[in-house]
């Protein structure tokens, strides 16, 4: 039993194991609880396609964080609208945008179509109805002329239904409408934060009756020639939700697609041809009205030729009763947002009010922003793998990791002996760890463990077992001098401590610059390596070194037992020779003299 001298000289090793115990038992037991057993495989070892986008432009600064964090939430729609499911779109360095689709649907479309820049669209309503119902729909109300009045959410620009109206991904792609009015000062206000409730919705509701419709279509609201189309257009099945806008001539009319998540009902407009271009846009952002208390509205601004036919057609709109009154802004042919208007807006300057939330009206101002961007993207890579490919790089990468983790143990049993199973626990906890946290991160951030990845985890077996060896010779140099066991575990730590941590050092330094200046899937190699490096450190302070200073107490290996490694015969231990006289210090030789 220790002294409490010698436990204080030794630390309270039992502490620290402890401690990494409850750890690795926690993170355990968070991975079956939450039923993520499993690192998220990336598209090269999974299947599917990674395209990189490289964002081009004349003006350098329109290259920034905010405009392409802005086209990475555009593409995300365009990808989700194609029914690809848990696709990945993000920003990597100054100017890409990774888009990772799994395999499965019309790969080569979602290829063609990610890359494509927004067209964003002003277009007159001309006639609007719900489709896919099965309920009647109520009939319209008078047009209100309160240029402070404003609507219910109505449609929603997002190519596929949510699952629930009151999912995030909902309220997201929720398309709105309004009250669309002149701003003569330019601005509503100073954004503010903090959100205001909602008021009574005073808009007039689009006239979504049968029979209004219809007589809409024989007044000659709809042009002949789209009549067809859009009595033939039902939104509420995948494959008509297109853009119609794409093909056709902008300056025709066309038709498009919109979702109401709060009444879950698909809606499809007949619109006019192309009254102001997105590219004329120049300003729009999300503001807190402080003055009046409308809450958060949508400030826009446009040039000298958008400001001219602004103010054209919402003249001419002002005078028309709803839906005809209703601007619709459409993003790739959804319609996102369709405010309706109450007078000409002249000098180049209007808001957006309804009843928007925060996120409602960001969201707004995003789309407008985009399509005044002057960004164009082009596909610098275009990376395709089958599942069976990847399948068997998942396999070759797996036999990799494994030949190397037998060829350390094997190592480690062979010359260290008994110090090498302490080296094998310790590659066990370090794999435990590594595994736990990569398969929940992949749950919580999304993170996805591709080719480089495992490279980085195969080469982490190499400075986990360069971390023991380290430790093991500072050990067996103090037993070759002629130290006792325990005090030799204690004055090798400092000296092993030290080279540890610079080599430790070193390699996450390398992982950390790797992971901010590179792009695409080199990102994976650089985080595993860098992941793997802290862990070390974890498993070499928490665990090798408290565990060798409880062994140290053990018979076994106190006594230089031939299997323990640290047998001082074996080692070349000169004991001092026995009989032998003492050597005076010089002290004593001056005495003597």
């Amino acid at each position: 039993m220790a002294t409490p001298k010698s436990r204080s000289r030794d630390g309270y090793p039992g502490r620290a194991l402890a401690l990494i115990l409850v750890v690795t038992v926690g993170l355990v037991a968070l991975m079956f609880g939450t039923g993520y057993t499993k690192p998220r495989l990336g598209i090269d070892l999974a299947g599917g396609t990674s395209v990189t986008l490289t964002a081009k432009s004349d003006d350098p600064s329109a290259i920034s964080k905010a405009n392409l964090d802005t086209a990475v939430g555009i593409i995300q729609k365009r990808v989700n609208g194609m029914g690809v499911s848990e696709a990945e779109v993000q920003t990597q360095g100054n100017s890409n945008i990774i888009v990772n689709i799994p395999d499965g649907g019309n790969t080569q479309e979602s290829i063609d179509k990610v890359g494509d820049t927004a067209k964003l669209y002003f277009r007159p309503v001309l006639a609007t109805a719900p489709t896919g119902m099965s309920a009647q729909p109520q009939p319209s109300s008078a047009p209100s002329t309160a240029p402070s009045g404003s609507a219910s959410p109505a449609a929603s620009g997002s190519a596929s239904a949510p699952a629930s109206p009151s999912s995030s991904a909902t309220k997201a792609g929720r398309a709105l409408s309004g009250a669309l009015q002149a701003d003569p000062s330019g601005s509503a206000s100073a954004p503010a934060t903090g959100s205001a409730a909602p008021s009574a919705p005073t808009t007039p509701t689009t006239p979504t009756n049968p029979a209004d419709v219809s007589a809409a279509l024989t007044q000659g609201t709809v042009p002949a020639e789209l009549q067809q189309q859009f009595t033939a257009l039902d939104c509420s099945v995948k494959e008509q939700r297109q853009n119609y806008q794409k093909a056709s001539d902008p300056s025709a009319p066309a038709v498009a697609c919109s979702y109401d998540a709060e009444q879950s009902i698909w809606y499809k407009f007949a619109l006019g041809g192309v009254a102001v271009n997105g590219q004329d846009v120049t300003k729009a952002q999300a503001v807190y009205d402080t003055q009046s208390a409308k809450g958060w509205m949508v400030d826009l601004s446009f040039n000298d030729a958008g400001s001219n036919a602004f103010a054209s057609t919402t003249g001419k709109l002002a005078a028309q009763p709803a839906p005809a009154n209703q601007f619709a802004i459409v993003l790739d042919g959804q319609v996102v947002s369709h405010p309706y208007v109450t007078e000409s807006i002249t000098g180049g300057n209007a808001v957006i009010s309804g009843t928007f939330t925060q996120a409602d009206a960001k969201s707004l101002g995003n789309v407008l922003s985009y399509g005044a961007l002057p960004l164009d993207f082009v596909k610098s890579d275009v990376t395709t793998v089958s599942p069976q490919l990847g399948s068997e790089q998942l396999k070759a990468g797996l036999i990799a990791g494994l030949i190397g983790m037998v060829l350390v143990v094997i190592y480690s049993l062979v010359y260290y002996r008994g110090l090498g199973l302490i080296s094998i626990a310790g590659l066990a906890v370090s794999a435990i760890l590594t595994w736990s946290i990569m398969s929940l991160l992949g749950a919580g951030v999304g993170f996805a463990l591709n080719l480089p990845a495992v490279c980085g985890a195969i080469v982490a077996i190499g400075i986990t077992a360069d971390s023991f060896i380290v430790y093991f010779e500072r050990i067996r140099d103090e037993v070759r001098e002629g130290a006792q066991l325990r005090p030799a575990v204690q004055r090798a730590w400092p000296r092993a401590r030290r080279t540890i941590l610079v080599s430790d050092f070193v390699s996450f330094l390398c992982a950390a610059v790797l992971y901010l200046v590179s792009v695409g899937k080199v990102q994976g190699f650089a985080f595993t390596l860098g992941l793997t490096t802290l862990l070390d450190v974890v498993v070499i302070f928490l665990f090798t070194k408290p565990l060798i200073t409880l062994l140290a107490r053990t018979k076994f290996f106190s006594s230089g037992h031939p299997l323990s490694g640290l047998d001082p015969k074996r080692l070349g231990a000169r004991p001092p020779i026995r009989g032998s006289r003492r050597r005076p210090a010089p002290s004593q030789q001056t005495q003597e003299v």
